[in-house]
């Protein structure tokens, strides 16, 4: 029943006691007093019940029109934070871009070397191929026992052992002259030179009666090119595991999760491990890694995030250091969380700066250098993943520390 309605219904009721007090039948009737002070109590209890209602009408009006606009207003911070989250997607997309930018071409000479040493292998291994013929003839000279050590010596070559520095060659070449002398070896220098090139550095008393041979340098050359193709086979395949190995890195950090909040388990170790092999080339300017990796679980994790993470703060260590000095990164578990330590022998960061590092746009980068926000996007992620970041500082010794949560990370945090 409506107020409307109810409110019809009192006014017939007040209007018939009304008649009811003015009819003469009962004028001077004992109630009829009382009836008439009931009757002036209830006119005054329904005008407050009118106002009551009309009050409650207003307020219930005005109640429905704030919870409109606070539906509104929820729909458009609703809107407000996809923006920014998709705002903060792009930032880091284009953050991980930036910085793989500026690596390309440290990348592309790292992939042009393993290029370069497959075509000198393969061209080493074609005119290899043309002497080899020479092989028969210098077997047809030998004795069925010569023949034996040749096909011995030449099996027993080691391409593992042709990878010398300069002066372990130099050492190495000594000391088979010397051993060549005391067996009584006429021309042995060029002999260990011819021996070093072979690679043989042992066991030299074992084929003693083919450095008798007169031939015996045209045995040594042969042998040498009998190895050439072994080893440019070896060095092809060096050279192909490095660029597999860098075209993987470039794939995995390059990969851009579509959903944006995938998550996925994922191995702390090689993930570092990527990152390093991009920034190799800048490594190899003067730097030192110590990597200290502990046996941990896998996490679930925003990977392609974490691999930002790592990427800002091993670039951040090797420009402090100026590419100059050691950077330490170690991996370990402590209670409830995986922990990853950066540590550079750099300039350090002041300690009236520390606390502002943090900060969006904050750099004390040269112009140019830097957006300021590297350590900025750092942290947002790691926070995603509701872990800390800490950070110490002195001249030297700058440690930055991601802790990790081991358990599952919720969704869209």
């Amino acid at each position: 029943m409506s107020d409307q309605t109810i409110f019809s219904r009192e006014e017939e009721i007040i209007e018939k006691a009304k008649n009811t007090l003015n009819d003469p039948e009962y004028q001077g009737h004992p109630l009829n007093e009382e009836y008439g002070i009931l009757l002036k109590n209830y006119q005054k209890l329904s005008k407050q019940m009118r106002r009551l209602v009309k009050l409650n009408d207003r307020q219930q009006a005005e109640l429905q029109q704030r919870g409109e606009e606070l539906k509104e207003t929820l729909e458009q911070l609703e809107a407000q934070h996809l923006q920014l989250k998709s705002a903060q997607n792009k930032l880091v997309e284009s953050e991980k871009m930036a910085a793989l930018g500026m690596l390309v071409a440290g990348i592309a000479h790292e992939i042009n070397t393993p290029f370069g040493a497959m075509r000198s292998s393969l061209s080493h291994i074609a005119a290899s191929l043309d002497e080899i013929t020479n092989i028969p003839r210098l077997l047809q000279q030998l004795s069925q026992e010569k023949q034996e050590l040749l096909f011995t010596l030449l099996q027993n070559l080691d391409v593992s052992t042709l990878t010398l520095s300069t002066r372990e060659e130099r050492k190495m070449r000594r000391t088979l002259k010397k051993t060549l002398e005391d067996l009584g070896i006429e021309d042995s220098q060029e002999l260990a030179e011819k021996l070093c090139q072979i690679g043989m550095f042992e066991n030299l008393e074992s084929f003693l009666p083919l450095f008798h041979e007169e031939a015996i340098n045209e045995i040594l050359d042969a042998a040498n090119q009998w190895n050439q193709p072994r080893r440019g086979i070896e060095n092809v395949s060096i050279a192909m595991e490095r660029i597999s190995k860098l075209i993987f890195a470039l794939k995995n950090y390059a990969r851009h999760d579509l959903s944006g909040d995938l998550k996925i388990k994922t191995d702390l170790r090689e993930s570092i491990e990527t990152i390093l092999t991009l920034y190799e080339s800048k490594i190899k300017q003067g730097v030192e890694v110590i990597k200290k990796f502990e046996e941990v679980p896998q996490i679930e994790c925003y990977a392609d995030e974490l691999a930002q993470v790592w990427t800002n703060l091993i670039h951040n260590a090797l420009q402090a250091m100026n590419h100059q000095g050691q950077l330490a990164i170690k991996l370990y578990q402590k209670d409830t969380y995986l922990v990853v330590e950066m540590i550079d022998s750099g300039c350090g960061i002041p300690p009236e700066l520390i606390n502002d590092i943090f900060k969006p746009f904050y750099t004390t980068k040269p112009p140019g250098e830097g957006t300021g926000l590297g350590l900025d996007i750092v942290k947002r992620i790691v926070d995603k993943h509701q872990g800390k970041i800490t950070v110490s500082s002195q001249p030297g010794n700058t440690v930055f520390a991601v802790h990790l949560p081991l358990n599952e990370i919720p969704a869209n945090t």
